[in-house]
């Protein structure tokens, strides 16, 4: 059984695959999905003995050594790692994939007889470009179990070569569930197929967020000061003007009269004059 638990690698500036586990028996079929290419091909990597894990445990059976994982394990048409060279000829291919095989399992590096006894003659003439997905995929996977010490088939993104997964699902779940050599299979995909019901796992599923911090309770705001209702303002009178000041005399009232001098007192002051 292969078993995953906390697979992390680190990358330039981030992770390059963020922390996964997984788990697939022999005889299984495990899907795992992950949106980007280099995602992707670092966890088939990872997951094949072909690259070396920042963090978390790897294991197939009883042994954690990536060199036995390694040996056990087959990666498949990888982008950019060991995808067959598009001007590559089917004939070419299988000469160079046997040649990878230990010798005492490959027998002759002859293309021709291993072509006809795994029913490929009929794209032995073709350059790997011009074979559709599904032969494609058929081709790849019995050029990686052409090793008999093959138990564990990591496929990296089958799903990029058609958008059908009829063209590589079927393949993969016959491998899988072949009674006479079980192999524990896992495609690594862009997305899960609509109608799969099978085992799954997502790329980053065991990323740990840590947790929010708590909010800080916001202080009570003010309450709006009552409305103070403007006092009525009361009219001043002017003040009257200084007593000292004069009023004129309305021209209506009469001018006073002297009083007339009495006739006694004019003739005591000519007496005194």
């Amino acid at each position: 059984m292969l078993s995953v638990q906390q697979l992390q690698i680190n990358g330039r500036r981030g992770d390059l695959l963020p922390a996964t586990s997984l788990q697939v028996r022999r005889g299984e079929l495990l899907l795992v999905a992950g949106e980007g290419q280099d995602q992707r091909t670092a966890l088939a990597l990872a997951l094949s003995g072909r690259m070396k894990p920042s963090n978390g445990v790897l294991s197939w059976d009883t042994t954690t050594k990536t060199k036995k994982i390694r040996l056990a394990s087959a990666l498949v048409d990888s982008p950019g790692v060991n995808e067959p060279e598009q001007h590559l000829s089917v004939r070419d291919l299988v000469t160079e994939d046997l040649s990878l095989i230990p010798r005492r399992y490959r027998g002759a590096l002859l293309s021709k007889p291993w072509l006809k006894v795994n029913s490929f003659e009929d794209i032995a003439g073709l350059w790997i470009e011009q074979i559709p997905a599904a032969r494609r995929l058929e081709l790849l996977t019995a050029l990686a179990l052409a090793d008999p010490a093959t138990d564990l088939l990591v496929v990296d993104s089958p799903d990029r070569h058609s958008a059908d997964p009829s063209a590589w699902l079927p393949r993969l779940q016959a491998l899988a569930s072949d009674a006479g050599r079980p192999l524990a299979v896992v495609a690594v995909v862009a997305a899960l197929p609509d109608n799969w019901t099978g085992a799954a796992a997502v790329i980053g599923n065991s990323v740990t967020h840590p947790p929010e911090p708590e909010a800080e309770p916001k202080p009570a705001e003010p309450k709006p000061a009552a409305a103070v209702e403007p006092k009525p303002v009361t009219a001043v009178e002017p003040k009257a003007k200084h007593a000292a000041e004069t009023v004129p005399a309305s021209p209506e009232q009469p001018a006073a009269v002297k009083p007339a001098a009495h006739p006694e007192s004019e003739n005591l002051q000519r007496t005194a004059k």
